[in-house]
């Protein structure tokens, strides 16, 4: 009898552990989604909270099983929610972290289609690898032997980041497609305020790097004109119902 309370015990504690975890992983991804929504960084989110950024970003890959409610209360607030909102957010079902990611890659590929394009969305890059990296977009027009690298970037964090991977994934394609291929790279932004910011103070920058090149990828986007000689940049909508060009001098 002792030994068959000690195992429904051990039985029951197993399920809150798996309980726990899961409410953990569903409170992570509804912060992660709604500080993405809201157009906030995790420093951002932890100073309104006052709590550390670690713990922000703890939280948000679901590590947060000892967290008390007085500190996750404070980070519901900080991006405009209640902690209830976070828990009833799809009652059974964890809604996709990348649900405004996959709009934007949706919208990408939806336009490119009228320019002759074919998509191929998430292309590993590392075939070999264990875990490869993958590309947002792959755009080909495999008659003109042209490829474009769409890399969609939610929350602008690490602009020198992003222009360095963009410009690795694109030197990873030219080596496979080869030197008859043109491949170029487009970085697609959400208009977000902290974005506009961003390339607004150093639009020196961005501008050497991508040019005024905005109305010619939106024509070779969707009129199936030739691609720019240069790398360029593109916004979306915060909503992710429409793509534009930027205005770099």
């Amino acid at each position: 009898m002792p030994d068959r309370r000690r195992r429904r015990t051990g039985t029951a504690r197993a399920h809150a552990r798996e309980r726990a975890a899961y409410l953990a992983r569903r409170i992570g991804i509804a912060l992660w989604d709604a500080r993405r929504r809201a157009g906030l960084a995790q420093w951002q989110v932890a100073e309104r909270a006052g709590v550390s950024q670690s713990f922000v970003s703890r939280i948000e890959r679901g590590h947060g099983t000892s967290a008390s409610l007085e500190t996750l209360a404070p980070c519901a607030a900080a991006v405009g929610l209640q902690l209830a909102a976070f828990i009833e957010l799809a009652p059974g079902v964890d809604p996709p972290r990348d649900a405004e990611h996959l709009r934007r890659q949706q919208l990408v590929i939806r336009m490119a289609r009228a320019g002759g394009w074919s998509a191929r969305p998430e292309h590993p890059i590392d075939p070999d690898a264990l875990r490869s990296r993958s590309i947002d977009v792959l755009l080909e027009r495999t008659e003109a032997s042209e490829a474009v690298v769409i890399e969609v970037v939610d929350l602008l964090t690490d602009a020198g980041g992003e222009m360095r991977e963009l410009a690795d994934k694109v030197a990873a394609i030219q080596r496979q497609r080869g030197e008859a291929w043109t491949v170029r790279g487009l970085l697609v932004l959400r208009a977000t305020a902290g974005n506009r910011r961003v390339v607004r103070e150093a639009s020196a920058v961005f501008t050497a790097r991508f040019g005024a090149t905005g109305a010619a990828w939106m024509a070779a986007l969707r009129a199936g004109a030739n691609l720019p000689g240069a790398d360029g940049l593109l916004w979306t909508s915060v909503q992710g119902d429409r793509l534009y060009p930027s205005r770099l001098a």
